[in-house]
């Protein structure tokens, strides 16, 4: 008995649940073809104990190895199991009873064994583990699942009995363990395997894929007689009729050129006699068509007319160029308000650009000033809560304050009849009152500070510019011509929310040189919290500004550069510097006649320019 080949000769098994092996083969152009091994039929086995007749090869059933799972295969490789049941090989002896299954009573196909002892199939056991309340088909023992195991040892016995190679019906004799059947057929030449061209749907053994490939595949490999083109049998008449370039045609208009190939068809048509075609003088009104052999005559004898017709359309063609160069002139004329237009146009677009880019620097401080302000709204309302609890305190030692009194009347009345006892608590009570009423002073001034610091936290600015609403101007101008009232200052502003500190002074009535004539305007300098971290002495550009409410908007102004040397430009040691600014800003004269008084009410700006102010 010979042994079957090993592995090492190129079989590779796939582990997709099919044995895939690739086997040489050749085509018919002599080039070598690897041919993959395809499921291996049913048929090539025999059952257990009786060798069967073979069925034909053309009408053998489905594959009955199908796809494993590898990890219960126990090592043996996917696609060499059978679908269902035990082993169908025909095996040289006859196995022993111990080697077969319980239920399908063949080979067993990873044998399983219960706790009676009896052994079956994987896939015998789980149909009948699938049942309710299973038992043991050969004892009717009940069967669990937790208490059956692997018989590895009866796996090793069974993968080493001898058996017939598969493709035994087609003439094979070879002999082998089970186990070496997959080696064997990768290079059995009886095992039938299907077309390596793929395309063909015949399958045959391995030892006939040369001759297929060589005579009987109808998609071999051929090349075409007349252009040498390489292509499968199948495509060539095909090729030959529709798209050959060589291929031998006649000519469609049955001219003495019989034959000739396809490729030059076309330009035969240009050049054939018997081809119908039109004057080429017909873009001029020529209505002639005829055959090519007939052209020349017809060219020859309407020669004077073909001239008539070239001059026609001549005389056509100079009459719509003189009308284009008319058109043209008209055109040139109205080029220059054109270019002057898209000119102007130009500008404007530069011009809104520019508009569109001032906007956007605008909004990029609008937003960072909206941060900073929504910081400082978040401060305000946090002490807004601190000044809800004071009044609630407050209301509180008022009532408190109530009680006492009304315990102090009381104990007033009783102690016009009482005794020394009531004169002592009497004067106890006085003396509590007396603390509460402290108590309610304290909570008063600090009230008053809280309202007044939230006052001017509400109208406090962080972007450089003031505006400052002063009403009652006539009441206010009295009082500081009768020297009650000689100046105001308005509420602080900030160049940034870490930035300086400032405000307004002003004197309705005039100051120095401008007293009693006109409005003096002045800027002052305060002590910041942040004052450390600023660069000093303070050298921005600062604009004072009289608001004019009437339509025209003719606001009044003057601007400074602060000096340096200055004492009121300086980093306040004080709570505020020396004002700084413009005695004479503006008379009172023009004050009071224009429209910069409306509701006895003016509007005094002040801009302090950030363009330049470094980040703290």
């Amino acid at each position: 008995m010979r042994k079957s080949s090993p592995r090492s000769r190129g079989a590779e098994l796939w582990p997709a649940g099919e044995i895939h092996v690739m086997s040489a083969g050749r085509s018919a152009d002599g080039r070598e073809v690897q041919i993959p091994l395809q499921q291996v039929a049913p048929s090539m086995a025999a059952p257990l104990t009786v060798v069967p007749p073979i069925t034909p090869p053309s009408h053998r059933p489905a594959n009955p190895w199908p796809p494993n799972d590898p990890n219960s295969s126990q090592g043996v490789p996917a696609g060499f199991l059978p679908l269902h049941g035990g082993f169908r090989d025909h095996f040289v002896e006859t196995p022993e009873a111990k080697y077969c299954c319980e239920a399908c009573r063949l080979v067993l196909c990873q044998p399983r064994q219960t706790e009676c002892g009896h052994r079956f199939c994987q896939s015998c056991i789980n149909d009948i583990l699938s049942h309710s309340n299973p038992v043991c088909p050969a004892d009717m023992e009940p069967l669990f699942k937790d208490k059956i195991f692997r018989d590895v040892c009866c796996h090793r016995e069974i993968m080493a009995l001898k058996v017939y190679c598969r493709s035994e019906a087609n003439g094979c004799q070879e002999q082998m363990s089970l186990q070496q059947i997959p080696d064997h057929l990768n290079v059995c030449p009886f095992f039938e395997v299907p077309c390596p061209l793929g395309k063909c749907k015949e399958r045959m053994m391995r030892k006939e894929i040369p001759d297929h490939l060589n005579w009987k595949c109808k998609h071999r490999e051929t090349g075409c007689e007349f252009c040498l083109t390489k292509m499968p049998l199948t495509d060539l008449q095909k090729h030959k009729e529709t798209v050959c370039p060589a291929f031998p045609v006649s000519c469609p208009n049955h001219c003495s050129f019989s034959s000739l190939p396809r490729s030059e068809l076309s330009s035969h048509q240009h050049d054939c006699p018997k081809a119908q075609v039109s004057c080429q003088f017909h873009r001029y009104g020529c209505t002639f068509k005829g055959l090519n052999q007939d052209m020349r005559q017809h060219e020859s004898t309407f020669a004077a007319e073909h001239l008539r017709m070239m001059a026609s359309r001549n005389s056509t063609l100079e009459k719509k160029v003189e009308d284009v160069k008319g058109e043209l002139l008209e055109r040139y004329k109205v080029l220059p308000a054109l270019s002057s237009r898209l000119s102007e146009l130009e500008n404007q677009n530069d011009e809104l650009r520019e508009k569109n880019r001032q906007m956007e620097q605008k909004l990029a401080a609008m937003q960072k000033l909206m941060s900073s302000h929504s910081e400082k709204l978040m401060e305000v309302e946090l002490e807004i809560r601190a000044l809800r609890v004071l009044r609630d305190e407050v209301e509180n030692l008022r009532g408190t304050l109530d009680n006492v009194w009304t315990r102090l009347n009381a104990l007033e009345q009783g102690g016009r009849s009482g005794t020394g006892s009531t004169t002592h608590t009497l004067a106890s009570l006085e003396a509590q009152l007396k603390r509460q009423d402290d108590m309610l002073s304290v909570h008063e001034i600090r009230l008053a500070d809280m309202d007044l610091r939230f006052q001017v936290l509400e109208t406090a600015s962080y972007n450089g510019t003031l505006i400052w609403k002063i009403r009652d101007y006539k009441r206010r101008k009295q009082e500081a011509v009768a020297a009650k009232t000689l100046s105001l200052y308005s509420q602080p502003f900030y160049t940034g929310y870490f930035g300086y500190k400032m405000c307004a002074r002003v004197y309705l009535n005039g100051d120095g040189m401008g007293k009693g004539t006109h409005l003096s305007l002045f800027f002052v300098v305060m002590r910041g919290e942040y004052d450390a971290l600023l660069p000093w002495p303070f050298k921005q550009k600062v604009t004072l500004m009289l608001m004019d409410q009437g339509p025209s908007r003719k606001h009044l102004g003057d601007a400074f550069k602060p000096d340096p040397n200055s004492s009121s430009f300086r980093r306040p040691v004080a709570e505020m510097n020396i004002a700084s600014g413009c005695p004479l800003f503006v008379s009172q004269s023009v004050l009071e006649t224009g429209s910069y008084i409306k509701d006895d009410t003016i509007f005094i700006k002040v801009t302090v320019d950030t363009s330049d102010l470094p980040d703290p």
